[in-house]
């Protein structure tokens, strides 16, 4: 096991007086390293308590599930882990209970690998992992997603395009311009040349948060009373809200589900949102609380193109995925047709 060569680099960052892996949870994609569960002993306690260590050692022959391989792929994740580490040092502690994320325990890069040590969150009550939800969890998931919006929003009227230091300009891991060679894969077509417009259209939104880039079911962690926690920040950044929104949907709903209950989880999340932005008072200039209603409306009006956004991805990436089907075609349509390009 990988981890093992680092025990001695976790007690260090830690200060603790013994590390013991306790398990191998999962390997990262494309075989990058592994998340482990480890108990430590700190100096002064005699109980040791346990925490999730993310180690990054990149293969020397990476592999890819869809073929994907290529020195881009190898930078872009190297990127995502350094901007992990940023997110979790940096910004993760402006996260309140109602987006909850691990603590930042510590984190380093030791030469070509990093070591990311974060609060374990089955140890705080989140042992839960779903692969479907019911009716209050999927609220759940929709009010963490609204508070953590909420918490990062810009109007960039006001303040400008905002940059982020340390994380990605623009969040989420299908991002036109870290997928060149996804785009050159694409059949040619309306979408296609419609790809720069449809980002340009999220990236140009007045109203801009910090999103989590990568919002599917399997990284949101569960407690027995449905609360929600969540991990997995390796593509968070810039962006449109929507992003994460859409993308969240269509981990959990076949296409069926999304055309039935588009309206009703746009409408549960924008409920979320509203209560959120006028829990923190939110104020986007140095007088006026912000215009919830252009927020809503801009936002709304956002969520085909990013539907269609990460259809864009899918259709170089993997096309014939099971996430292609009709509502996406037809949402992605609608975009074309609103951009005047033939469908």
């Amino acid at each position: 096991m990988q981890l093992d060569i680092r025990i001695d680099e976790i007690a260090r960052m830690t200060d603790s007086c013994s590390v013991e892996l306790v398990e191998s949870i999962q390997t990262l994609w494309s075989g990058y390293g592994e998340i482990a569960r480890v108990s430590l002993l700190e100096r002064e306690q005699h109980d040791g308590k346990t925490v999730i260590v993310k180690h990054v050692c990149p293969p020397e022959d990476p592999d890819h599930k869809y073929g994907w391989a290529s020195d881009v792929s190898h930078q872009r994740k190297l990127k995502s882990y350094e901007v992990e580490l940023n997110w979790y040092r940096n910004f993760s502690g402006r996260c309140g209970c109602d987006c909850q994320v691990p603590d930042f325990v510590a984190g380093e890069q030791l030469d070509s690998t990093w070591l990311i040590i974060l609060e374990d969150l089955d140890a705080a009550g989140f042992w839960v992992r779903r692969q479907s939800v019911n009716d209050a969890q999927l609220d759940a998931c929709l009010k963490w997603l609204a508070n953590f919006h909420a918490t990062f929003l810009v109007d960039t009227q006001l303040c400008g395009v905002s940059r982020h230091a340390g994380l990605w300009p623009v969040g989420t891991y299908w991002h036109l311009e870290t997928r060149p060679c996804e785009l050159a894969a694409m059949e040619d077509g309306a979408l296609k040349k419609a790809a720069v417009e449809i980002d340009a259209r999220l990236n140009d939104a007045r109203f801009q948060t910090i999103v989590h880039g990568d919002a599917k079911l399997a990284n949101f962690c569960f407690s027995k009373d449905d609360q929600v926690a969540a991990v997995d920040f390796q593509y968070v950044g810039g962006g449109c809200g929507m992003k994460d929104v859409a993308y969240f949907i269509s981990s959990c709903f076949n296409e069926r589900e999304c055309k039935q209950r588009e309206q009703e989880l746009l409408d549960r999340y924008f409920c979320h949102l509203k209560t959120a932005v006028e829990a923190r008072e939110c104020k986007l200039s140095s007088a006026e609380p912000c215009p919830f209603a252009d927020l809503e409306s801009e936002w709304r009006s956002l969520y085909p193109f990013a539907w269609a956004d990460f259809y864009r991805f899918l259709s170089g990436w993997s096309p014939g995925h099971w996430k292609m089907h009709e509502y996406s075609e037809r949402v992605t349509k609608q975009v074309l047709q609103t951009l005047a390009f033939d469908t």
